[in-house]
């Protein structure tokens, strides 16, 4: 008789909630019977806070490994080729204006701008400073360097060595746009600690970017 009082309230249990609901039934006897009821809902719940937890672990992950690039990225130029030995290297073997140089997934990646407005990208070894490939890049900007670079006496080369008395320069790179023209380099520190600095065109003088601030 008390089994039948059970199975009615599980039902008028899912019936209320709205979805459905598991029962167990431990008997030993007809006078001692213990249920047990789980709904969907809470199964549900159970996933969400799974998925959650995949989700957070994720983003740790992620973290870690950016901040494995910045380290990596320190170690590399502190240890071997500055930015202006690498611009300097790059210039050697396809001669030209430097525009920027970075420092990007293990190698220098150096553009230059050639005669003929053809832009090219240099790579050159971190550690020894040697060519590892250059390839013809399909840019439009040449007009535009060339005007901001105009009466310009400071060279990437310049403003990377400039910038070094900062920390170790992990990026050198032209800022053509309005009236604040200028070179822009990023240092490093080996607590992974990043600025940004100004370099003038038309002196060696660094000062800290004031979006960096």
């Amino acid at each position: 008789m008390k089994r039948n009082i059970v199975i009615a309230v599980v039902t008028a249990a899912a019936l209320v909630g709205g979805g459905t609901a598991t029962a167990l039934a431990v008997a030993g006897d007809d006078d001692d019977t213990t249920s047990v009821t789980r709904t969907d809902d809470d199964r549900d719940d159970r996933g969400e806070d799974r998925s959650d937890d995949r989700d957070d672990r994720a983003e740790d992950r992620s973290d870690d490994r950016d901040g494995d690039d910045d380290d990596g990225a320190v170690r590399a130029a502190a240890g071997g080729v500055t930015a202006a030995e690498a611009i300097t290297a790059a210039l050697k073997h396809t001669p030209g204006t430097a525009v920027s140089a970075e420092l990007d997934d293990g190698s220098w990646e150096v553009d230059v701008l050639a005669e003929g407005d053809t832009w090219h990208t240099v790579s050159i070894a971190p550690d020894s400073g040697k060519v590892l490939g250059a390839q013809k890049d399909d840019e439009d900007d040449a007009a535009e360097v060339r005007a901001a670079l105009k009466g310009a006496s400071v060279t990437a080369e310049d403003a990377a060595k400039a910038a070094a008395a900062k920390g170790t320069v992990v990026s050198v790179d032209l800022d053509d746009d309005g009236d604040d023209r200028g070179w822009e380099a990023e240092t490093r520190a080996s607590g992974g600690d990043e600025r940004d600095w100004s370099v003038g065109l038309t002196s060696a003088s660094v000062t800290a970017d004031r979006d960096d601030d």
